[in-house]
């Protein structure tokens, strides 16, 4: 009788993380419909059903799917990245502050990004006139170099803790000073770079989850999904060596390796999912986290949670910024560091969850 009860209460635990997943889930989709139902043009969820569904004029078709559907789909995949990215990070470095952030891969990201704009000339003015805009003119070179600047701080903390072993606190100790190396090496560029330059710096560093195409889109989703099956298929090795290292190599777990493809493939995500959009903070730190309180740390279901509280993040912060000073919008990384700081101080005074 006794085991029945067992059995019970715990198919019923794990009910309720299917269902917290499940709430998340239905936020998602109903926090993206709000989104694609929010800009400065006359569209109303009705128009943006109607246009969903075959209807519409050409206009509402082209602000739909060539102008918001993208930005949204951006969000939520971003999100998402940035988001599972620092759940396993601070699984495998067995630190509740790790994340893409705090171990230097969004400060390498914005000094790849300087160094296409001004080293390779990707940033110039669309006119002659004093007043015409900044633009990126090859977006891809700011992505490339974005995406090996934000690689390379992870694969120097990696390469070192291979060489000597260094403790989860050590860590996330050279992550900072990584970011403050590059953070140097940023404001050098900037020094000499043009007005022009300078401008085109500073506008990609805002974060702008509205500048990437459909395909570009595609390949954010093809590498955060790919980053998630990897991930789930290890969940039980992130649940072992969060019990310890020790427990886990007593449970078969190749910690080393276990540690360092995840964090290669944290790295991959999060400089990749950065470098179409800019730089975005506080993500990979809170989302996991806000997920810890209401599921814990199984990572069978942080995963998954984690990712929805990313995109749920970004789609909140997209829509905050559109609103709140309409019809200017408001860069998102500033956004999320807004909404963001306050929730970090929180974690680090209060201590959070382990």
């Amino acid at each position: 009788m006794k085991h029945k009860k067992t059995i019970k209460e715990y198919k019923n635990f794990i009910k309720n993380k299917n269902m917290i997943i499940g709430i998340m889930f239905l936020f998602v989709l109903l926090l993206a419909f709000a989104a694609l139902s929010t800009g400065t043009s006359d569209m109303n969820g009705f128009d943006v059903l109607k246009t969903f569904f075959g209807g519409g004029t050409k206009k509402s078709q082209i602000i739909l799917f060539g102008m918001r559907l993208p930005r949204i789909l951006t969000a939520i995949f971003v999100g998402s990245a940035l988001a599972i990215a620092g759940a396993v990070m601070q699984s495998a470095l067995r630190n509740p502050l790790a994340s893409a952030s705090t171990l230097g891969v969004l400060q390498g990201s914005a000094f790849g990004a300087a160094v296409g704009i001004i080293v390779f000339g990707a940033g110039i003015q669309s006119s002659a006139s004093i007043d015409s805009a900044v633009v990126i003119n090859n977006p891809y070179i700011v992505t490339f170099c974005a995406f090996i600047g934000g690689f390379i701080p992870t694969f120097i903390i990696l390469t070192v803790s291979r060489i000597k072993s260094f403790g989860p606190e050590a860590l996330i100790l050279a992550g900072v000073a990584l970011s403050t190396l590059f953070n140097a090496g940023l404001t050098l560029l900037q020094y000499f770079a043009s007005d022009v330059q300078l401008a085109a710096v500073v506008f990609w560093t805002f974060g702008d989850i509205g500048r990437t195409s459909k395909n570009e889109v595609i390949m954010i989703a093809v590498f955060t999904i790919a980053a998630l099956v990897y991930f789930m298929f290890n969940r039980w090795n992130y649940n072992a060596i969060n019990s310890g290292i020790n427990t886990a190599k007593s449970l078969g777990v190749d910690v080393d390796k276990t540690i360092l493809i995840s964090m290669a493939v944290c790295s991959l995500i999060s400089a990749f999912g950065v470098a179409f959009v800019g730089i975005i903070s506080f993500v990979g730190v809170i989302a996991p986290h806000v997920m810890k309180f209401f599921i814990g740390n199984d990572y069978r279901y942080l995963l998954p949670a984690s990712a929805l509280c990313g995109a749920l993040i970004l789609l909140a912060a997209d829509i905050f910024g559109r609103l709140i000073v309409a019809p200017v919008i408001l860069p998102i990384g500033a956004v999320t560091s807004l909404l963001g700081a306050p929730v970090f101080l929180y974690l680090v005074f209060k201590g959070v969850k382990k």
